[in-house]
């Protein structure tokens, strides 16, 4: 109860004072600003281990994809693979929710950073013009588009079958997937307490290569992930 209490004073005021700091760089290139997002990502990293005795492992670097386009696709279980991915990969574009934006100063660094934003479950204006900005980023930009094909963060033992945004991506884009599976719920979980002491996985999976359909390809995407969060938990 008090470590939870600790992390979070500790956590969320270092968000608000890197928030305040980077606040004038809104009006800065872009490139300025995304180091803000690097710089919250080592932050959550390094609050939990030292107020949480959390270990962070990364598995399959080796499986990263270089010097070619690519999107990635990662499981979510919890807010600190929002921040924490940003340490590993080239300032990846997030695809959220649209009601993110709205949030006070937060929303403001998220579309200066480019991050996509999709009304859920709605045909509006904006999602009708959703892959034409993802193309526009990914011709570009080096940087990777990121999606959480659940939706929305789940508990560590649920499984629901992926949204088919992903597989769309795939289809359109025609780049290869990074697929990641992270059990970052058994530390940070989407409600009740955070627990100390246990161990956070990265999982960086094979690349899916292009060529499947979107059936295939959302099937094994869910298959791969699915699997391998069995393995770590």
């Amino acid at each position: 109860m008090i470590r939870n209490l600790v992390f979070s004073i500790f956590f969320f005021t270092g968000v608000i004072i890197i928030s305040l700091i980077f606040l004038p760089t809104l009006f800065f290139p872009q490139k300025i600003v995304l180091i803000g997002g690097k710089l919250m990502g080592s932050w959550a990293s390094f609050c939990l281990k030292f107020f949480l005795s959390t270990k962070i492992i990364i598995k399959g670097k080796e499986n990263i994809i270089h010097n070619e386009k690519f999107f990635i696709a990662s499981s979510h279980q919890s807010m600190f693979e929002t921040f924490f991915l940003q340490t590993i990969f080239n300032s990846p574009v997030f695809i959220l929710k649209k009601e993110l934006l709205l949030i006070p100063i937060f929303g403001w660094y998220l579309k200066k950073i480019g991050s996509i934003s999709v009304k859920r479950d709605q045909i509006s204006k904006d999602n009708l013009g959703f892959f034409e900005n993802i193309t526009k980023i990914i011709s570009q930009s080096e940087r990777p588009i990121i999606i959480f094909p659940q939706g929305t963060r789940v508990l560590p033992n649920e499984r629901p079958q992926f949204k088919k945004g992903a597989s769309r991506i795939y289809e359109e884009l025609k780049i290869k997937c990074q697929p990641i599976a992270i059990n970052s719920g058994y530390v940070w979980p989407k409600k009740g307490f955070k627990q100390s002491g246990r161990t956070i996985t990265v999982s960086i999976l094979k690349p899916i290569k292009v060529g499947y359909s979107k059936e295939e390809f959302l099937k094994l995407l869910q298959k791969n992930i699915y699997a391998e969060l069995s393995s770590l938990n």
